[in-house]
């Protein structure tokens, strides 16, 4: 099989090893074809979802926690996540290859670990965007040779964001991760969140920062969010409205007054995954849920 990668990283270029498999030149590589089905750990949920989507699936022996669509993937063995990988239970599921992405994704003495262990590790270093999904899928399509079925998805995600309506606002959206009460932190400007906010017509309240801080009653009041879009674990960790507006600040807010607490699945919402369009209609839709849609094909 050949490979071509143009963003592909090799993890051994991070951990100052040596790969075959991969580079980082956007180079022709060739990896092994000797055995018939290739099996594959996927630690990301949107490459999961993007191996399934390619006709894949059956070549999953191993996912991370955040694989959790098509349902089908539950039957999976779980690996764990990225932040506690087991690599054990990985080795005994006996792989080709372990793809991952590069941000949130597998740690360089972890690929180590596999690579010495003959096993080849992919990380893609992915841009949250439109085209930075279009482009890494169609990288795992060409690799693997799905090129037809590569086409297919990333037209498809075409033709969902042509379609997407436009809004003749941008209300302000505070994305808190939470996980608990005691535990909430602000969304800054390069996150996958903050991304997905504005193509979903919105502004990042948090665009003065990047990464994430500690929330504080006093920016929270300050930003005066529109609406405070939140995982929907991270709402029930809170335990609901109620329990959002006694964090300190946020009841003094437009979204804290209004009520106005978005909710969505985790991995659609910062994935850029293959159903991105899907995730944006679907973030716009509730973030100007008073604001009539003007469709684009109305333009």
């Amino acid at each position: 099989m050949n490979i071509r990668f143009a963003s592909i990283l090799s993890v051994a270029a991070i951990a100052a090893c040596s790969l075959v498999s991969c580079n980082n030149s956007g180079a022709e590589m060739k990896t092994d074809t000797s055995k018939k089905e290739l099996r594959i750990v996927s630690l990301s949920g949107a490459l999961s979802e993007t191996l399934a989507g390619l006709g894949m699936e059956e070549n999953i022996v191993g996912v991370d926690v955040t694989s959790t669509y098509p349902a089908s993937l539950q039957t999976k063995a779980k690996v764990g996540n990225t932040h506690n990988l087991n690599v054990e239970s990985i080795l005994a599921l006996k792989p080709d290859y372990v793809i991952s992405m590069k941000e949130r994704g597998i740690k360089p003495e972890q690929a180590t670990q596999l690579q010495q262990a003959g096993v080849k590790v992919w990380v893609i270093d992915q841009e949250y965007s439109i085209d930075g999904t279009k482009r890494y899928i169609t990288m795992l399509a060409d690799s693997f040779h799905k090129e037809d079925a590569g086409k297919q998805m990333t037209t498809a995600i075409d033709a969902a964001f042509t379609a997407l309506p436009k809004y003749g606002t941008q209300p302000s959206v505070m994305f808190i991760y939470a996980r608990g009460a005691g535990a909430l932190s602000v969304c800054g400007s390069n996150m996958p969140m903050a991304k997905m906010i504005v193509l979903a017509g919105g502004v990042n309240a948090g665009n003065d920062f990047e990464g994430f801080k500690p929330l504080t009653a006093e920016a929270v009041v300050k930003n005066n969010p529109d609406a405070i879009l939140l995982f929907s674990t991270g709402l029930e960790s809170v335990d609901g409205p109620d329990g959002m507006l006694k964090v300190p600040g946020v009841a003094q807010t437009k979204a804290g007054k209004a009520k106005n607490f978005i909710v969505m699945d985790g991995e659609l919402l910062s994935g850029f995954g293959p159903r991105v369009a899907e995730a944006v209609k679907e973030l716009g839709e509730k973030m100007h849920a008073a604001e009539p849609a003007k469709l684009a094909q109305a333009k």
